[in-house]
C-alpha cells in the first residue's frame, strides 16, 4: 500500500490515528485547562506563602520546562523500552499526577507534582509523534502530522472553556478533569501495537540509505525552537499591548486570544496547500514572513482592530509551523533513532516556549521598550524567512537544471 510503512501483516488505519491524535492533544490540555484558575490559586496561597507570586505561576508553566528538559530522555526510552509501553505508562502517570494537586494543601507540593506531570507529558507527546512516524509515511504521515495541530487546537479550546467554568467555584475542581485520559488507556492497549523496527525501512529513504540526515534534523530543531520563541511573543505579550492601547476588558482580551487560536487552526488547514505550492523550504519562508508581519503590525497597531489583524496573520503562520518543521525531521530519522530524534524535536519546541519571555526581555533591554523589542524580533524573523526563501529558490534552480540536463537535445 502506497504511503504506509512496511509493518508486516498489520496496517495502521483510522482507529490508530484517532487514538494517537487524542493522545497528542493531552499536551495542550496540560496547560490551558488550569490557566484560568491562576488568580484563584494566587488568592489562596498569597496570604500564607511569602513568594507565592513566583511559585504559583510556576505551577502553571512548570510542566513546559519539564517537557523541554525531559523530552530527549523520553525519546531514548521510546527507542529503548518501546513506544507503546512508554505511552501507556505515561498516560496513566499523566492522569494520576494531573489530578493530584486537587488533594494537596502545600504550594510547594503542587509545584513539585506539576513538574513531575510535565515529565509524563513529555513521554506522551514523544510517544505519539514517534508512533505516527512509525505507522505512516508520505502523504498519509503528513496528514496525521497536520491532524495533530488541528486536534490540539480544537481540544485546547474546549478544555480552556471547561477549566474556566469549573474553576468558578474552586481552583481545585479543574484538576479532576485530568482523570479523563484514563478512558484512553484501554484503547491504547487494544488498538496500538509496537512496530517491528527491524522490518522497517527508513521512510522516504532508498534502500541502503539507513542513516540519519543530521542537517535536516538540526534545521528542523532550530526552526521549531526559534519559531516557538516568535509564536509565544503574541501569546504572552498581546494582553500588555492591549492594555497599553486602553483595552482593559477581560472579555475583549479573551476574544483576541480565541481569535488567535482560530487563526492558527486556519493556518494548519492551509498548510497542505502551501506545502504543495511552495515546497517545504518555501513554506518555511512563507510562515516566517507571516510571523514577522504579525509581530510588526502588533507593535505598530493603533487600536484593537489592528491587533486583531496582527494576531490573524501571526496565527496563520503559527499554524503552519509545527507540521512544516516536524515532517522533514521525521523523514530524516531511521526507525531505530526516531524516538530520540522526536524527543529532541519536542524538547526544542518547549524550550522555545519557555525562553520566549526571556528573549523578549533581552530584546527590550536592547531596544528600550516592549514595542521596539517586538519590532526587533519581527526583523529577525524576516531575515530568517529570506534565508529559507533563498534555500527554496536554489532548490528549484537545481531541479530545473537537472531536468534540463536530462531533456533530449
Amino acid at each position: 500500500m502506497s504511503g504506509v510503512a512496511p509493518m508486516g501483516r498489520r496496517q495502521p488505519g483510522a482507529r490508530e490515528g484517532a487514538v494517537l491524535l487524542l493522545g497528542s492533544s493531552l499536551t495542550i490540555v496540560g496547560s490551558v485547562m488550569v490557566a484560568p484558575v491562576l488568580p484563584k490559586m494566587m488568592a489562596e496561597f498569597a496570604p500564607t506563602h511569602p513568594h507565592a507570586e513566583l511559585w504559583v505561576p510556576l505551577a502553571i508553566t512548570g510542566p513546559a520546562l519539564a517537557i523541554a528538559l525531559f523530552a530527549p530522555v523520553a525519546g531514548w526510552l521510546a527507542d529503548r523500552v518501546g513506544r507503546k509501553p512508554m505511552l501507556v505508562v505515561a498516560t496513566l502517570l499523566y492522569a494520576i499526577l494531573g489530578a493530584l494537586p486537587a488533594q494537596l494543601e502545600a504550594l510547594m507540593g503542587v509545584v513539585a507534582v506539576r513538574l513531575a506531570f510535565g515529565v509524563a507529558e513529555a513521554m506522551v507527546m514523544t510517544g505519539c509523534s514517534t508512533l505516527i512516524a512509525d505507522y505512516w509515511r508520505g502523504e498519509q504521515r503528513l496528514r496525521y502530522v497536520n491532524g495533530q495541530v488541528i486536534t490540539i487546537g480544537l481540544v485546547g479550546a474546549i478544555f480552556f472553556a471547561l477549566g474556566g467554568m469549573l474553576g468558578e467555584t474552586s481552583w481545585r475542581t479543574p484538576f479532576y478533569l485530568y482523570l479523563l485520559p484514563l478512558l484512553l488507556v484501554p484503547f491504547m492497549l487494544r488498538v496500538l501495537w509496537e512496530p517491528s523496527l527491524a522490518r522497517q525501512q527508513a521512510p522516504d529513504q532508498a534502500p541502503g540509505e539507513g542513516r540519519v540526515d543530521v542537517a535536516a534534523l538540526v534545521a528542523g530543531c532550530v526552526l521549531i525552537g526559534l519559531g516557538m520563541v516568535l509564536c509565544f511573543v503574541v501569546t504572552i505579550q498581546t494582553p500588555a499591548i492591549l492594555v497599553g492601547l486602553g483595552v482593559t476588558s477581560s472579555t475583549l482580551i479573551g476574544l483576541c486570544a480565541g481569535w488567535a487560536l482560530l487563526a492558527s487552526l486556519l493556518g494548519a488547514l492551509l498548510w497542505p496547500w502551501a506545502r504543495r505550492a511552495l515546497g517545504l523550504h518555501g513554506c518555511n519562508g512563507l510562515l516566517l514572513l507571516l510571523l514577522a508581519a504579525g509581530l510588526w503590525i502588533l507593535a505598530e497597531a493603533p487600536d484593537y482592530k489592528g491587533v486583531l489583524l496582527a494576531v490573524t496573520l501571526h496565527g496563520i503562520g503559527a499554524g503552519m509551523l509545527v507540521p512544516n518543521a516536524m515532517a522533514p525531521v521525521m523523514s530524516a530519522l531511521t526507525p531505530r533513532t526516531r524516538g530520540r530524534g522526536m524527543g529532541l524535536f519536542t524538547g526544542c519546541l518547549y524550550i522555545g516556549q519557555f525562553v520566549s519571555p526571556l528573549v523578549v526581555g533581552l530584546a527590550a533591554d536592547i531596544g528600550g521598550d516592549l514595542t521596539h523589542a517586538i519590532l526587533l524580533l519581527a526583523a529577525l524573523a524576516a531575515l530568517y524567512a529570506l534565508g529559507w526563501g533563498g534555500v527554496a529558490l536554489r532548490g528549484r534552480a537545481g531541479l530545473a537544471a537537472t531536468r534540463h540536463d536530462r531533456s533530449p537535445s
